[in-house]
Formats: C-alpha cells, sequence, structure tokens
C-alpha cells in the first residue's frame, strides 16, 4: 500500500492512498465463496451453483462491499502508519475503481491540534474563603419560611407582600387586548409579575373593590403590538390574603425529611448543606478562573468537525429544554457556535494537561465526591453503593474528579491570592460578561 500525505492548511490533511488490485480482488472472491454456499437458483442445488452463475450474478455487488470495507480499513492503517490523529471521518474521493487495477482514492481530514499547554504561571486566581455564621444561618431560616409562606383572606385593605385574588379586563384604544384578561388569577403584589404600574395600582384596594388602572407598556415589551402603548386595565378584587410565614416546630421541619429533632438539630443540618454549597461555589469559581486562564494562555484552532459536532449536541440540549415542536436542525448554527467553540478548545486544552501531568483519578477523591454527594440523602449508604454498581455514573464522577486534579495542577504554578469574603459574597454567582 502506497501513501502519501499532503498538508493543506494547519489542521486539514490530503491523504492520497493506493491499495494493490490483488487484495480488491481477494476480498471480492471471499465474498463470492460466501454467497456461494448460500445461494438459492432455480435449476441448481444449494451450494452448487457454478461459480460464473455466482460471479455472473453477484460480482458487482460484492465488488463493491469489498471496495467500500478495504477503503475504510486502509485508511486507519494509513494514519496509524503515518502518526495522524483525525478528528472527525474523512471525506472519500476514489480516483481509480476500476476491475484488475490498483485501487486509487483521495481522504481529507482533519487532525486533531498537536500543541503544549503553556503559560500556567501567568494564571491569575482568587481563592475565597468563608464561613457560615450565625447571621447567615438565620438568613436562610427566614429564607425558608418565606419559601413555605401560606395566605390567609383577610378584610384589612391590600399591602404588598399580600394575595389577591382579581379579574381584569385590559384594553387599548378602546379594544380589548389578546392575552389582556384573566379571571380568578392570583397575584401576590411585588412580585413584579405585571407590567409597571398595575400592582401598585391595587395598593390599598379591599375585597369587593374595582380599579381602574391607565398604564403604559414597557417600550421594550416582550410583545411587539404592545410596547410603548397605553393601556386601560379594569380590576375587581375578589379577596384579599395576607402571607402567614410558617412557625419553625416540628411540623415544619418533617417537609425536609430531615431526621434530626427540634430546632438546634434543625439549624445543624441546614448548617451543613450551606457548608456542602459553600465549599462548591467556591471550588467552581476557581475552577472557572482556572479555565479562563488556560483559554487565554492557549489559543488553539479548532477542527471543524468538531465544532460541527458540538453545535449540534448544544441543539439538542435547547430543543430537549425548552421543549416545542422544533427540531434540532432548524435552530440557526449561529447560536451555539461561540459556546461550542469554547468547549471544544477547553476539551483539548484539559485533555492535554492530563496527557502532560499524566493525570489519572484519584479513587480515594472520587470516594469522598460519592460521598459529599450522598450526604445530602436520608440514605446515603445506599447512595455510594448504587454509584459504585453503575459504571457509567461512576466514570462520570472520575471525569469530575479528573477535571479537579487538572485545577489542582493549574493552581501549583498560578499566580493565587487568597481573599475571605462573607458567606453571601462567596456564594453569589458570577455574572455573565455583557457583550459590547
Amino acid at each position: 500500500m502506497q501513501v502519501s500525505v499532503e498538508n493543506t492548511s494547519a489542521l486539514e490533511r490530503r491523504m492520497s492512498i493506493t491499495v494493490p488490485a490483488e487484495r480488491i480482488e481477494t476480498q471480492v472472491n471471499k465474498r463470492l465463496q460466501q454467497t456461494a454456499q448460500k445461494a438459492k437458483i432455480a435449476g441448481f442445488r444449494p451450494g452448487k451453483v457454478p461459480m460464473s452463475v455466482i460471479r455472473q450474478r453477484y460480482e458487482a455487488d460484492a465488488r463493491q462491499e469489498a471496495v467500500g470495507d478495504v477503503i475504510q480499513a486502509s485508511f486507519y492503517e494509513a494514519v496509524v502508519e503515518q502518526k495522524l490523529n483525525p478528528a472527525g471521518q474523512p471525506s472519500v474521493e476514489p480516483k481509480v475503481l476500476e476491475k484488475g487495477k490498483d485501487l486509487e482514492y483521495v481522504a481529507t481530514f482533519e487532525v486533531f491540534p498537536e500543541f503544549e499547554v503553556t503559560g500556567l504561571d501567568t494564571i491569575a486566581v482568587e481563592r475565597l474563603s468563608a464561613e457560615v455564621a450565625d447571621a447567615d444561618l438565620d438568613k436562610m431560616l427566614d429564607v425558608l419560611r418565606k419559601q413555605n409562606t401560606r395566605f390567609e383572606v383577610t378584610d384589612r385593605a391590600a399591602q404588598n407582600e399580600d394575595q389577591l385574588n382579581i379579574d381584569f379586563v385590559g384594553k387599548v384604544d378602546g379594544e380589548v387586548f389578546a392575552g389582556g384578561s384573566a379571571t380568578g388569577t392570583q397575584l401576590v403584589l411585588g412580585s413584579g409579575r405585571m407590567i409597571p404600574g398595575f400592582e401598585e395600582g391595587l395598593v390599598g384596594a379591599k375585597a369587593g373593590e374595582e380599579r381602574v388602572l391607565t398604564l403604559t407598556f414597557p417600550e421594550d415589551y416582550q410583545n411587539l403590538d404592545l410596547a410603548g402603548k397605553t393601556a386601560e386595565f379594569t380590576v375587581k378584587v375578589n379577596t384579599v390574603s395576607e402571607p402567614k410565614l410558617p412557625e419553625l416546630n416540628e411540623e415544619f421541619f418533617a417537609q425536609f425529611g430531615i431526621k434530626e429533632t427540634g430546632l438546634e438539630g434543625f439549624r445543624t443540618e441546614v448548617r451543613k448543606n450551606m457548608e456542602r454549597e459553600l465549599r462548591q461555589a467556591i471550588k467552581s469559581k476557581v475552577k472557572n478562573q482556572v479555565m479562563e486562564g488556560l483559554l487565554a494562555a492557549n489559543p488553539i484552532e479548532v477542527p471543524k468537525a468538531l465544532l460541527s459536532s458540538e453545535v449540534d449536541r448544544l441543539r439538542v440540549q435547547a430543543v430537549q429544554q425548552f421543549g416545542g415542536n422544533i427540531k434540532p436542525d432548524q435552530l440557526p448554527a449561529e447560536l451555539f457556535e461561540e459556546q461550542a467553540k469554547r468547549r471544544v478548545v477547553l476539551g483539548l486544552i484539559v485533555a492535554e494537561v492530563v496527557k502532560q501531568f499524566d493525570l489519572k483519578p484519584d479513587e480515594d477523591r472520587v470516594r469522598e465526591m460519592i460521598q459529599e454527594m450522598a450526604s445530602a440523602y436520608q440514605e446515603p449508604e445506599q447512595v455510594v453503593a448504587w454509584y459504585y454498581k453503575n459504571d457509567q455514573q461512576l466514570n462520570e464522577v472520575r471525569s469530575v474528579v479528573l477535571e479537579e486534579q487538572v485545577v489542582d495542577t493549574v493552581l501549583q504554578k498560578a499566580k493565587v491570592t487568597d481573599k475571605a469574603v462573607s458567606y453571601e459574597e462567596a456564594v453569589k454567582p458570577v455574572e455573565a460578561p455583557q457583550a459590547d
């Protein structure tokens, strides 16, 4: 077999391959002999059909199959011989396919970029540290109580945070507009669910009262037909209900499936959850800085095949997340290209760090991570056992641990500064950068 390779771009290779005719004929004859053993042709007993008849009827198909298989096999033999690492399937252009002649074809494909991860000592990371103070715990208990707020009907006038049951009809230029009417809808004042002025206009109203609100839709309102227009809403208040926070008692604790009894036991469990969230938040922020640093220090070209595959994955994820009748390939690729490129580049860089530093998943850390996740469940031992019985789930945890080991490796060489902050600042999500 003869092989020659041409570099047509930084990542694209054009490989010309010549396969001896004898290899094709061997494969064709092998298929014809297999066919002869089972072919059923009128006038002949099975297995007794003359090869000339078999060849006349089946040689064309056998040759097509043989050529396809030989091209596939010889391509992978060639890339191994040439020490190439294809990124995606090749585009194959046959040059000579004639019977009795050597098979010649050209395979065009991309290869994975070859690079060494550098600049680890230029990466700057701010590593936060924080503790769960008693005040943070008290605030979290208030949040949990508010999340379980009950509403009780009251005779007093409505005020912010009350829940109103209302009927309303909206009109623009005296005409009722689509989506502008409802009956028996529940509205918490101050929630910001309605357009500006709607909820404020119902403060002080009592059950049975009707109010007319003249309001203007925002200029950036999602319904362009209504954006910037003035509307008149006739609103009838059916009931006013005031919020009632639940007591911190056994009934309340039971809603969270906590075995510990009493307020102190509940506080202890909530604190554990907050500390777990805190560790994850700090770890995530450090990881994000490390990944951003790796990206900035190692710009690499992305194989189009990998980018296209990642775009397709993101399309499928988007459809699964948002539903609807749209098909993944109907979503414009441009929506996902930037995110796809980032993920592909990071994947290549992380894989190269693993290779350069000969990293392997630390099985002790794998178990620690599984135990940490399991601790949030009522039967943690069962959760741990489940992970170790499911190879796919266990390998996913190993991948996460390996990524953490990549972060640790970078931190050993990066410029790291430690900063003590409050719990709230530590767990606050990082704001996405604004587009210019």
